[in-house]
């Protein structure tokens, strides 16, 4: 009896010890990943005479919302560009990429898998490789420079991803509500409209923040299609900070965090219907 209550209590005793140690590890780890935010917002919160590099790691002496008041005054009007750039951009993305996910996923044409292939190949172009076509075909336009040509290039380029996307979600839904759909007179928009846009909803909201957090975030095709101050994107401002001469780290710091903010609180709204689109239709019911 002793014999098994010893067993019992050396495996109680080497469980216990295994979990104590995968905490530790998660908890390092947890630290890691948030050693960076955490510099940011200390940094941010100081003044300028206490944001140094070696006072990099500590806490402010006293807290100043200084730096955060400065930044937004320089981010602001950037800010509203970054909004004007994202909103129609992601939602036109995902417009076209739903109506393309329905035909690529519902119908069958000769060519359709040919012409979906040779459009998911746009993904894997590299950004860098086409800015100098980019830039010709904006100019020869009349949109090179402006808010709209940056909508446009992103509209386009987010079409392969959005149209994956879509496709694989309209894929799991059963095509017998299509046919239900046809018998009872509806046509091909029509039953997109009525049968498809109505279960769209997971999947849009995957696509929506996708898009939004790519666009948001994007730098290479902001600063080489908007040159003028007055329509460059969040991302562009925020480089310009840096200064030239004397370098406010308090100040980028904060405009850092102001930049970060619009994508984490789209991640705080969205974020448990983001992990259900991912997951809906991966179970075929």
């Amino acid at each position: 009896m002793n014999s098994i209550v010893r067993t019992l209590k050396s495996k109680l005793g080497g469980a216990l010890q295994k979990r104590i140690a995968l905490y530790l590890l998660l908890v390092f780890f947890a630290a890691l990943f948030l050693t960076p935010l955490f510099i940011v917002i200390s940094t941010g919160l100081k003044t300028f005479q206490d944001a140094r590099l070696a006072a990099m790691w500590t806490l402010p002496p006293e807290i100043s919302f200084e730096a955060f008041s400065q930044a937004f005054s320089r981010l602001a009007p950037h800010l509203r560009n970054s909004l004007v750039l994202v909103i129609p951009a992601t939602f036109l993305s995902a417009a076209l990429g739903s109506l393309n996910g329905y035909v690529f996923s519902k119908w069958r044409f000769r060519g359709s898998d040919t012409i979906f292939a040779l459009m998911l190949f746009g993904m894997f172009i590299p950004y860098q490789s086409i800015l100098i076509p980019l830039v010709v075909s904006l100019r020869e336009i009349g949109l090179y420079g402006s808010l709209g040509g940056l909508i446009l290039t992103h509209v386009v380029y987010g079409i392969p991803i959005t149209t994956l996307m879509f496709r694989n979600f309209y894929a799991k839904i059963p095509d017998e509500l299509l046919d239900a759909g046809f018998m009872d007179g509806l046509e091909l928009l029509g039953a997109y409209r009525r049968i498809i846009v109505p279960l769209s909803a997971p999947g849009l909201v995957v696509v929506v923040i996708w898009q939004f957090t790519s666009i948001w975030n994007d730098f290479l095709f902001a600063v080489t299609i908007t040159q003028r101050p007055g329509v460059q994107p969040i991302t562009v401002a925020l480089q310009n900070l840096a200064g030239s001469q004397v370098v406010e780290w308090n100040v980028q710091m904060a405009g850092a965090l102001l930049a970060a903010l619009p994508t984490l609180i789209i991640y705080i709204i969205l974020g448990k219907y983001f992990v259900r689109g991912m997951l809906a239709g991966s179970v075929k019911g």
